[in-house]
């Protein structure tokens, strides 16, 4: 049984042996490997080996930081289709997939090689007689990422390479359900010429969290997952003097106004909800069927929602994989229950699916539910799964007042061929990324990420322009340089412009 190790130093490490955990393949419903979980004692060893590698590191060139991240982007290319493969057998993910997720994590990196211009700072000549201002950026130290099971590489990818690029050095902390790519991506850094200690990945449960949220040698923490816990995250960490990005959870609403191409808004839908098992923060979990739009929706999106391929995540064709866990299968399943228990039509029931030769799978179908009402279970939650609701509106107004009135606030879409009604949308709706006739709003490396309301706890965004402003912090710096022949009288008084 091949078991899976923390990453400090530049190699794999054993660790303070505090126990293992399964990892299973979703597609089979077989234990392919145990990780070990760490807590304090290997959080202890990973910040000291960051602390002592953060001397040589932050006192790098730009230039030398960057052409690591250069490096380290062309073995991302290179490696994709063996990294791919890494993820899809422990998350479940079709290969073509988790290709696609790498490619956006490694759009983060391109970002993070094109810092030069992004750092630089400003300079004010002369605010006063003599007397010139600038200011620069500088890392913070060890920082640290704590990073959801569904995007194994992207999310941790969407941290690490500005973090590094800005002179900081990275604690990773990654789900112990599919670890494996973690470790795959600091191996890729040492090929890069990344020195050792610089990133480090240390797996475990919440001994290890905590550890985290409460070293004193940690700067920063990077979370993304649950409210729940990006709250408790947010909470811990923060009264232990940290900075701290928490991105939660999410019930993303597409709205599909009877001026729309149903066809079009349908299919974009259908990939949106089922696409990953629907295991995404992203995820398009609630239709909104704006008037005479909604019986010809739900017709479409009921022949597309059958017509998913279903099978093993590597296997030719297969749209959607299974599950991560059988817990999630079950979790899952008994939400579509419940939905039909208190009066949700169940137009596709996904419930019960069976593929051949993987049997033991942890595989549920695409399930349907029309007539959906804010009351229900269905809507209320955060299925993280293959379920879309159809919620019934009459107008647009309407549909803008139900999303505001979410407690969630990630993404949302709208599908319309007006541009009045696409304007008005996105000035009114209390979301915070928004796509037009886009089903996933996921901005590019240069915007940054992050919802409104419970999505997001505190103010910090990911990577992008907020990300750069999160893992560094700024000095100005107030010059004077008299000449040495002149003797200058010292004022008590503030500068200014006289």
């Amino acid at each position: 049984m091949k078991t899976i190790q923390h990453w400090i130093n530049g190699s794999p490490v054993p660790g303070s042996a505090a126990g293992t955990q399964p990892v299973f393949n979703p597609a089979t419903g077989a234990e392919q490997a145990q990780v070990v979980l760490g807590g304090a004692a290997d959080v202890d060893t990973a910040v000291a080996a960051a602390t002592q590698a953060f001397e040589t590191w932050s006192e790098s060139s730009l230039t030398q930081r960057t052409q690591v991240m250069f490096a380290f982007r062309q073995l991302l290319v290179d490696h994709e289709e063996e990294l791919g493969r890494i993820i899809s057998a422990e998350h479940g993910k079709t290969v073509d997939d988790a290709r696609g997720e790498i490619t956006r994590g490694r759009e983060v990196v391109e970002f993070a090689c094109g810092l030069g211009d992004v750092l630089k700072g400003s300079f004010s000549d002369q605010v006063s007689r003599g007397v010139d201002v600038h200011n620069f950026r500088q890392p913070l130290g060890v920082v640290a990422g704590i990073t959801p099971f569904n995007f194994p590489a992207m999310v941790p990818l969407w941290m690490h390479p500005i973090a590094i690029a800005t002179g900081n050095t990275f604690l990773l902390k990654p789900s112990e359900r599919d670890p494996s790519a973690a470790n795959f991506v600091a191996e890729l850094y040492k090929r890069a010429g990344l020195p050792d200690g610089v990133f480090n990945v240390v797996h475990g449960g919440k001994d290890a969290v905590d550890a985290i949220l409460t070293h004193p040698g940690i700067q920063a923490v990077s979370f993304v997952g649950s409210t729940p816990i990006a709250k408790y995250v947010h909470e811990t960490a923060t009264g232990h003097g940290k900075r701290v990005q928490a991105l939660g959870g999410a019930k993303n609403h597409a709205v599909v106004l009877p001026d729309a191409d149903l066809e079009f808004a349908a299919n974009h839908i259908t990939a949106g909800a089922y696409g990953s098992a629907g295991e995404r923060c992203m995820a398009v979990s609630v239709a909104v069927a704006v008037g005479d739009a909604a019986d010809g929706l739900v017709e479409i999106l009921e022949r597309k929602a059958r017509e998913v391929k279903v099978g093993p995540g590597d296997a030719p064709g297969t749209e959607m994989g299974p599950l991560v866990t059988k817990a999630s299968q079950e979790r899952v399943e008994n939400a579509v229950g419940t939905a039909a228990t208190q009066g949700a039509t169940v137009v596709v029931d996904g419930r019960g699916l069976k593929v051949d030769g993987h049997e033991e799978g942890f595989f549920t179908g695409p399930s349907l539910l029309d007539h959906v009402t804010t009351e229900m279970d269905a809507y209320k939650e955060e299925l993280f799964g293959p379920v879309l609701a159809i919620l019934r509106v009459d107008s647009l107004d309407e549909a803008i007042d139900v999303i505001n009135a979410n407690p969630y606030g990630n993404g949302t879409a709208l599908f319309t061929a007006s541009g009045e009604a696409a304007r008005r949308f996105q000035r009114r709706i209390n979301v915070g990324m928004i796509g037009i006739n886009v089903p996933v709003p996921v901005p590019m490396s240069y915007y940054s990420f992050g919802g409104w309301k419970d999505s997001l706890i505190g103010d910090s965004p990911i990577h992008g322009p907020e990300g750069i402003r999160f893992y560094t912090r700024p000095k100005v710096v107030t010059t004077r340089w008299p000449r040495t022949e002149q003797q200058l009288t010292a004022g008590f008084n503030f500068p200014t412009s006289s």
